[in-house]
């Protein structure tokens, strides 16, 4: 896809302004989200959730700044979303019934340092992750994200009656509709704003349909300033062990983001630029524990609408970090970004969700194809897909493993990682065949290709002799 602003390129400042508007739509949802659970889940009082909310959305908007624009050796300086990470949930949850906010934010703040100490290593895990691994990372975060979209759609507990109910299918499908048919139909900032341009027709839509609710736009504040260590910081080994190891997740899943940014971006992402993005994830969670935030990882959906709308200006998404700053410290701003029904959200999120997927195929693309890579491909695929639409198969694991595993990601990743170094590699990568479920796993005649590479030199001396 051509890009309509390449990655140092300042579109104009109203059009870069909508453009950074459709970023801070598609990612306050989940950066809101994430506190929002939490809070509700561990029986904090409503005022404390408005000030996590407030804080995540704060520190949110100044790591996406840092990613976005680089401050020294921290930011990998590409359009880059950054907000709380749903991966962090389970760990969060289970440990905050238990021991309290503190102890959440203890665990994150002793955490954070592992994402920190790996991205010094980048230039050997970029190694790990050469286009054959990288597309299939990349596409298992497009794949398995899906379901967030189908539940925003369904927009109540799963077998509730009212689950994907047939106004929130009309609204879906529309919001979907409207995304497809300005950015087939229409030209330039128009068809880069085509997310936006969805969202918002599918919010005038949702209006008659009684399905904007404006209670947290009412309720909320004018101003809210960050409150630096509201909870303390509390040091526990067993949640520090399981945050640390949602951590590995939140690495796996970046270094897949970051990839996949490169790859829409049409940039090559090297090992350093691997570095300065990881030590900005780390930073921004150590960060945002000290201002009782969540933990902060780059948003995987915000990498689909850098592929959808062509633009790639990092100075796009760096205004979009001010916005959400603006969003921490007025309330009032980030509540009607809230107010955006979640059916809308999910009609969106098929296309910003399948453009993350379509990346990784494009990467897939790039490498041999030879039998042996297609066994990589489908095994990792396989086994992401596997814990992810199946996760009962985990169910007599330790927890300890559950915690890692869970992810598809995690386990599409170390699947693929792991057979990528241990299956030999052909000396030549020529087989040029057309690879089938039978001849992946049916051992080739050799013979038979000797004497069909035999007779095609001979060809070649012919047609060389006349």
């Amino acid at each position: 896809m051509q890009l309509l602003y390449q990655v140092n390129e300042k579109p104009p400042k109203g059009v870069t302004f909508f453009l950074a508007l459709q970023h801070m739509l598609a990612s306050i949802g989940g950066i809101v989200a994430v506190p929002l659970i939490v809070g509700g889940a561990i029986g904090l009082p409503e005022p404390d959730i408005v000030t996590l909310i407030s804080a995540s959305l704060f520190v949110s908007g100044l790591a996406t700044i840092v990613q976005c624009l680089g401050v020294g050796p921290v930011g990998i300086r590409l359009p880059v979303v950054m907000g709380s990470s749903f991966a962090f949930l389970g760990a969060l949850i289970a440990i905050g019934k238990t021991e309290g906010m503190s102890t959440i934010l203890g665990a994150a703040f002793v955490g954070s340092f592992f994402v920190i100490l790996a991205s010094f290593y980048m230039d050997q895990i970029r190694k790990l992750f050469p286009n054959l691994v990288s597309g299939v990372v990349v596409t298992l975060i497009g794949l398995t994200i899906l379901p967030v979209a189908m539940n925003w759609i369904g927009d109540a507990p799963p077998g509730d009656p009212s689950f994907a109910s047939l106004p929130k299918v009309f609204l879906a499908a529309a919001s979907l509709a409207v995304v497809i048919g300005v950015s087939v139909f229409c030209r330039g900032a128009i068809a880069a704003s085509a997310i936006v341009i969805g969202l918002a027709a599918g919010y005038v839509m949702a209006i008659p349909l009684g399905m904007v609710d404006l209670t947290q736009l009412y309720e909320a504040n004018w101003v809210a300033a960050p409150e630096p260590l509201k909870y303390g910081l509390t040091f526990s080994l067993p949640a520090i062990i399981s945050i640390t190891l949602v951590y590995l997740v939140v690495v796996a899943e970046a270094t897949g983001d970051f990839m996949a940014l490169g790859s829409n971006c049409h940039v090559e992402v090297s090992g350093k630029d691997l570095k300065r993005g990881l030590l900005g994830d780390g930073l921004g969670s150590t960060f945002g524990a000290m201002f009782s935030a969540m933990p902060v990882a780059s948003f995987s959906q915000n990498v689909g609408i850098v592929g959808i709308s062509g633009v790639a200006s990092r100075y796009v998404v760096a205004l979009t970090g001010c916005l959400l700053v603006a969003g921490g410290l007025f309330p009032k701003l980030a509540a009607l970004a809230v107010t955006v029904p979640k059916p809308v959200l999910g009609g969106v999120g098929f296309v910003m969700f399948g453009m993350i997927a379509y990346a990784g195929i494009r990467m897939l693309l790039k490498a041999a194809d030879s039998r042996r890579n297609a066994l990589v491909v489908c095994v990792g695929l396989a086994s992401g897909m596997a814990v992810t639409l199946e996760p009962n198969l985990l169910q007599h694991f330790p927890d300890s493993l559950k915690t890692v595993f869970h992810s598809g990601i995690t386990t599409g990743t170390l699947a693929t990682i792991v057979l990528n170094q241990l299956l030999p590699k052909s000396k030549k990568s020529t087989e040029n065949a057309q690879i089938t479920a039978k001849s992946i796993l049916i051992k080739p005649d050799k013979h038979a290709a000797r004497l069909v590479a035999a007779k095609a030199r001979r060809a070649e001396q012919l047609a060389a002799s006349k």
